[in-house]
C-alpha cells in the first residue's frame, strides 16, 4: 500500500509528453469533454494523465450517447436532457477540481474501465 502511494505520487511528479504539469494537463483532460480527453490520450505517456483522459473519454462521451439517444424518446427524453446536463456540469466541474489537486479520483465503473486501458 506504501510502495503503490510512492509509485503513485512519482507520477503525478513526471514530466509530461506535452510539457504541462501532471495536474494540469489532467485538468485539461476533462476541459472539453470527451475531445480533450481524446486529445492527451493519444499523444500522452505519462500515466497518471492517461487515466484522467479515458475517464474522460469514458464518462463525457456516455453522457453524449445519452443525450442523443433521449433526444430521440418524445417527452420522457426531452425531460431527462436537462437531468443529465445537469450531472455532466457537477462531473466536469469535480473532475477537473480533482485532477487540478493531482488526485486519481475514481468515478465507480468509469475510473475502472480508465485504469484498465491507461
Amino acid at each position: 500500500m506504501e510502495e503503490e502511494k510512492k509509485e503513485e505520487q512519482k507520477i503525478q511528479t513526471e514530466e509530461t509528453s506535452s510539457g504541462l504539469k501532471p495536474n494540469v494537463a489532467a485538468l485539461l483532460c476533462y476541459i472539453l469533454g470527451w475531445v480533450s480527453g481524446l486529445i492527451f490520450f493519444l499523444v500522452e505517456k505519462n500515466k497518471f494523465v492517461r487515466f484522467h483522459a479515458m475517464q474522460s473519454i469514458v464518462v463525457f462521451g456516455a453522457i453524449t450517447i445519452a443525450q442523443i439517444v433521449l433526444m430521440m424518446i418524445p417527452i420522457i427524453g426531452w425531460i431527462l436532457i436537462p437531468v443529465i446536463s445537469i450531472i455532466g456540469i457537477v462531473l466536469w466541474i469535480v473532475l477537473m477540481v480533482k485532477g487540478y489537486q493531482g488526485e486519481k479520483f475514481k468515478l465507480p465503473l468509469a475510473g475502472d474501465i480508465a485504469e484498465k486501458n491507461s
